[in-house]
């Protein structure tokens, strides 16, 4: 089988498995559309506390819900369907030649058709995004955004997508020249510090352009919350309130940065609707992912799907420019105007590889919850946080298995209130997993 026709097995697939996914969502969303109010097991009970029952949801949390998986699958089918039509139109062989008359000039020319592609997607991808980015979040009561601070964000967005494109497109295109064979495995190489310092300065250069990070208001809070830090280890962080509250109702905290750029971070909302002993189960589930190594640990993810994403495109790139070079006007490799084609290689390779990375993300997610019971030993709160979320995020607490498979990060809502319920081995006289981490206060 040839590589093109490899790549369109492959992307049937994905297409064909969009399709058993909205079908098979539809039938199992249907069947979980009213679940009942369940509790915790009994044995919870007794020195935990009264176990915290896990809430249905409401009529508008269901509708959200499935409106959410056709949103979710639309979204996908369309971040492929984008890139394919601008490849295989020859739009991108057209934007690439427009980019060469601007200027004569290797690096000036790619960053010129850089700008253009990524101008031309930002304005074919806005009805979506103004949808489900601002329209829906409103007509849930899920936002509060005005509508310019939307606009800002996206230019800002589309800005720094810009600048990143000149600041690295160059490598595996120069690469490619110099090394057709080899270019992915080089590429890979100098992605990695890339990937690396991006998540070193995020935190302090980029966040905030989209939001102001001030000092924490409630200072009793703040040393209550700094303890809990070094309890778990994470000395020399600083705490800040971000006013989320201009563009979300959502909720939320949690812990960045590497080294000295590390900072535990509440979103202004999430302190407006959690009591202290909330909030400090929250960021003793944040500090456990920091604490166990959950950044470091994602990024050398994120390293190695890189390698099969790059991978990929050269096993695939040279047989479908063979077979479509005359229609879409493109001809090497190290044209620039594959580039759409490469993201569309990159998306099936992650449509494919989401499950079973979301199923780690899951277990990372398991164990930040047992992290933040073990360093906190407040069950209670712990519940409470996520009837919370399903309170107030519309959030469902008991999904489709399908659509946690699919689509979920963290497990269920349902799942995370049951275990925080039943989970407390210091009554028990039992080990606790995380406990060497715990510094004795």
């Amino acid at each position: 089988m040839t590589a093109a026709r490899q790549l369109s097995a492959w992307t049937f697939i994905a297409v064909a498995l969009l399709g058993a996914s909205l079908a098979l969502a539809a039938l199992r969303a249907r069947a979980d559309s009213e679940p009942s109010a369940s509790t915790a097991s009994p044995a919870s009970a007794g020195a935990a506390g009264v176990p915290v029952p896990i809430p249905a949801p409401s009529p508008q949390a269901v509708r959200y819900y499935h409106s959410g998986i056709v949103l979710w699958i639309a979204g996908t089918v369309w971040g492929l369907l984008v890139p394919a039509l601008i490849f295989f139109s020859g739009l991108s062989a057209r934007l690439r030649d427009a980019a060469q008359r601007m200027h004569r000039r290797w690096y000036v020319s790619l960053v010129f058709y850089f700008g253009l592609l990524s101008v031309l997607m930002f304005v074919v991808n806005l009805p979506l995004d103004y949808y489900s980015e601002f329209v829906r979040p409103h007509e849930y009561g899920l936002s509060s955004q005005a509508l310019g601070k939307w606009w800002k964000d996206g230019f800002i967005g589309l800005a720094l997508e810009i600048i990143g494109g000149a600041l690295f497109l160059w490598i595996p295109f120069l690469l490619i020249k110099r090394a057709p064979r080899r270019w992915w495995l080089y590429t890979w190489v100098a992605g990695i510090p890339i990937m690396v310092v991006i998540a070193f300065v995020e935190p302090i250069w980029i966040e905030p352009l989209f939001n102001h990070f001030g000092p924490m208001q409630d200072k009793v809070l703040e040393t209550r919350i700094l303890a809990l830090a070094n309890r778990a280890g994470i000395e020399g962080a600083h705490v800040y309130e971000v006013d989320k509250s201009v563009d979300t109702n959502e909720l939320n905290g949690y812990v960045t940065g590497i080294g000295n750029t590390k900072r535990i971070v509440l979103w202004d909302t999430l302190l407006k609707e959690f009591t202290p002993d909330e909030v400090a189960m929250v960021m003793g589930h944040e500090m456990g992912h920091y604490t166990l190594g959950h950044v470091w640990k994602g990024l050398l993810i994120a390293i190695g799907v890189l390698l099969v994403g790059l991978w990929l495109v050269q096993a695939s790139v040279g047989g479908i420019l063979t077979r479509f070079g005359a229609r879409t006007g493109v001809h090497a490799m190290g044209d620039v105007a594959t580039l759409p084609l490469f993201m569309l290689i990159f998306g099936v390779a992650l449509f494919v590889l989401t499950p079973p990375l979301l199923a780690v993300s899951r277990h990372f997610e398991h164990e930040a919850d047992r992290f933040g019971l073990e360093i906190t030993h407040d069950n209670h709160a712990c519940a409470m946080i996520f009837v919370k979320f399903v309170k107030h995020d519309l959030a469902y607490p008991v999904p489709s298995p399908l659509m946690e498979y699919l689509r979920a990060s963290h497990p269920s809502l349902g799942e995370r209130i049951d275990f925080c319920n039943r989970y407390h081995p210091w009554l028990e006289n039992r080990a606790e997993r995380y406990a060497p981490y715990f510094k004795r206060s």
